[in-house]
């Protein structure tokens, strides 16, 4: 049987990781480990200078002190007494699409499992509010069992130490808030962008100190055709294909030229 760990970053009570937790248990093992608290935009934060404590709700969930990437990495360090063929995470409570990748607590989490060399996905609704959250768990079933045998072959090759050309995926996915039947598939598609944030929010406490409150997310600057705000607006579950790799690979030779002139 498929073996999955569960994460999130909206915390082991919420309602996204309880539904997924709810279709992925019908045909997989699945093992949840999830932050105690919300922690929305800790990307892929280690929590490295105090400690972290696993408790284990009336549920079976198992819940941490720390950040979603804290979780997984736990648990596939030690916490767990084996190696989950597939990482997943969610389902957040919110799109992470374009930019939002780059803060997701939800992408953070699956992304440490990929680097553990897990197959891993990342599962977000659009809009917030957990509205019509049985589709968004019926399609990521539906991914998952696509994806199963694929999985627990790169598994079986891992452990006889033969896994020759294959490579786990990092698949970030969006579905919109809608009915299953008004989903209209899959789209793979790449990352939109956004404008640059709103302001940040400047309030004074009792004690008369300035404090700031982050701002919200900008407003949609790329939702051309093929990206995931296009396809998630045209009533389409995204599937983007995530890479580790930051390096400019275009602009390296151009940088090389610079640090010869300045050697």
């Amino acid at each position: 049987m498929l073996k999955i760990l569960l994460s999130n970053d909206d915390g082991y009570q919420a309602p996204g990781i309880r539904a997924l937790y709810d279709v992925l248990s019908q045909v997989a093992q699945v093992d949840v480990v999830a932050p105690e608290h919300n922690n929305s935009a800790k990307s892929n934060a280690l929590t490295l200078h105090s400690p972290l404590y696993v408790h284990t709700a009336d549920n079976g969930f198992r819940y941490v002190n720390g950040t979603p990437a804290d979780c997984v990495h736990i648990a596939l360090t030690g916490l767990l007494d084996y190696r989950p063929d597939l990482v997943v995470s969610g389902i957040n409570n919110g799109a992470n699409m374009g930019d939002d990748t780059i803060y997701s607590g939800t992408v953070g989490a699956a992304m440490e499992g990929y680097l553990f060399g897990i197959p891993a996905l990342a599962f977000s609704q659009v809009e917030r509010g957990w509205t019509h959250l049985d589709g968004a768990a019926t399609k990521a079933l539906e991914l998952v069992q696509a994806l199963a045998p694929a999985a627990l072959a790169l598994a079986d090759a891992v452990r006889a130490g033969t896994p020759g050309h294959a490579h786990p995926w990092l698949l970030n996915v969006n579905v919109p808030n809608v009915p299953v039947a008004d989903i209209r598939g899959f789209k793979v598609a790449r990352l939109g962008r956004r404008h640059a944030a709103e302001s940040v929010i400047a309030q004074t406490n009792p004690r008369g100190e300035t404090m700031y409150w982050i701002g919200a997310a900008g407003p949609v600057k790329d939702d051309a055709e093929g990206t995931d705000f296009h396809a998630t607006a045209q009533g389409y579950a995204s599937i983007t294909p995530l890479q580790i790799d930051l390096t400019d690979h275009a602009t390296l030779a151009y940088w090389a030229q610079t640090a010869a002139r300045l050697s």
